[in-house]
């Protein structure tokens, strides 16, 4: 029901063996699975995700006594293990088909506290009007201007095509976070590992300028509902042009035309500073440009004595 392919053990096996410490873990009722928890122990805590972006309690469409059930058994496993502290970060009620939060009531009630939030961004694609029609006027120009520059094209790569594409892209990708100080999230093996343990997972757009390649969207398919844009990046030289205008365009109608219900355009943190909870208002005024609307990414933490 609040499933992400982040839960998957086809995603976390991407990871080099040995690398984390992963206790998954599985709920029965009566010998009827009702819930999965997919984590692990670091040290002396135990976190979900462990090695992706959202995790904590993968359920069914459970009861209030069933929430309460399953983190009783939870705590259980935990003070027989001496964990010493708890993380667990869900993905936005936006994934789930069916919108409850009695795993969150009963975590609460048994003493989790938030430990941060993170402000992620989304658009809503439901409704009639076209994408283009909903983006701020400055975002249509700059559109505009991208769509007449000559020789720039937009393409959607195949399957097929991927791997190749992929590494062509990479080198965008680390230039471009190393303006902030930081690396990709993810290696090129790690990306091309993904896309052979998971086939239909990335999605990527690129934009050519007479046939250079200076910007590309990388899109996870989170799941069924959410089109998660992880990797949107350009080489600055080639900022005049707009491209990242005309592939958000690009990337967004292709969500809303395959199905999706939400764009989830990711966090907008300033990883220069000490708070990871500051947010870097930059990013977040270019998101909201394309009408999305802030959605927090929540974690909660118990400390066990």
């Amino acid at each position: 029901m609040n499933g992400t392919v982040f839960h998957k053990q086809q995603f976390l096996s991407y990871h080099a063996p040995g690398k984390f410490s992963f206790n998954h873990l599985l709920f029965y009722h009566n010998k009827e699975l009702i819930a999965v928890l997919a984590g692990g122990i670091r040290g002396t805590s135990y976190e979900s995700p462990l090695g992706a972006s959202y995790g904590s309690f993968v359920t069914m469409d459970i009861s209030a006594d069933e929430a309460l059930a399953i983190v009783h058994a939870f705590e259980e496993y935990i003070a027989a293990r001496g964990v010493k502290d708890v993380f667990l970060t869900s993905a936005p009620v936006i994934y789930q088909p069916i919108i409850t939060q009695n795993l969150d009531f009963a975590l609460l009630y048994r003493g989790y506290a938030y430990q941060r939030h993170y402000i992620s961004h989304t658009i809503d694609l439901s409704g009639e009007q076209p994408i283009l029609d909903r983006f701020h006027p400055t975002a249509r120009r700059h559109y505009r201007h991208a769509e007449k520059q000559t020789g720039l094209v937009v393409e959607e790569i195949a399957q097929s095509a991927l791997p190749g594409e992929l590494a062509e892209f990479y080198p965008i990708m680390v230039e471009n976070k190393a303006r902030l100080g930081t690396t990709p999230t993810h290696s090129l093996d790690d990306l091309l590992k993904l896309n052979e343990l998971l086939p239909d997972l990335l999605k990527l757009f690129t934009a050519r300028l007479s046939g250079e390649l200076i910007a590309g969207f990388l899109l996870f398919r989170a799941n069924a509902r959410v089109a998660l844009s992880f990797y949107p990046m350009m080489r600055y030289d080639f900022e005049e042009y707009k491209p990242m205008y005309l592939l958000s365009q690009r990337a967004i109608e292709w969500a809303k035309r395959d199905g999706y219900a939400f764009f989830d355009l990711g966090v907008s943190q300033d990883t220069s500073d000490d708070n990871p909870m500051t947010p870097k208002l930059s990013l977040i005024r270019f998101k909201e440009k394309f009408d999305s609307r802030g959605l927090l990414r929540s974690t909660l933490w118990k400390k066990y004595d």
